[in-house]
């Protein structure tokens, strides 16, 4: 394989995330290479969602960095995260559950 391969296109390090006085991250830390498929696991309140609006700027981390690539991406709005390729689906089976047709 070449290093092209096993490059790390994902990383976080060290995200914290408080909500006033109560911590609900603390040190998440992740590596996602290219081709690698991977899925977060936990049960339900183990920050699973907070990890992935941080990543992908939804909420803002109290602590930590965001990197894609090279480029720390911490502070980059959400719109600007999504034109670098960075997005997130939810779960809900559709996002207009008020609307008929």
């Amino acid at each position: 394989m070449s290093s092209q391969s096993n490059s790390v296109i994902l990383r976080t390090e060290d995200l914290i995330k408080n909500y006033g006085k109560r911590t609900v991250l603390k040190d998440v830390c992740l590596e996602l290479k290219k081709g690698e498929i991977v899925g977060l696991l936990g049960p339900n309140g183990a920050g699973k969602t907070t990890s992935f609006y941080m990543i992908t700027g939804m909420i803002r981390p109290t602590g930590g960095s965001v990197y894609l690539g090279d480029d720390e991406i911490t502070d980059l709005p959400m719109y600007q995260r999504s034109r670098r390729g960075i997005g997130y689906l939810s779960q809900e089976p559709s996002i207009f559950t008020k609307l008929s047709v």
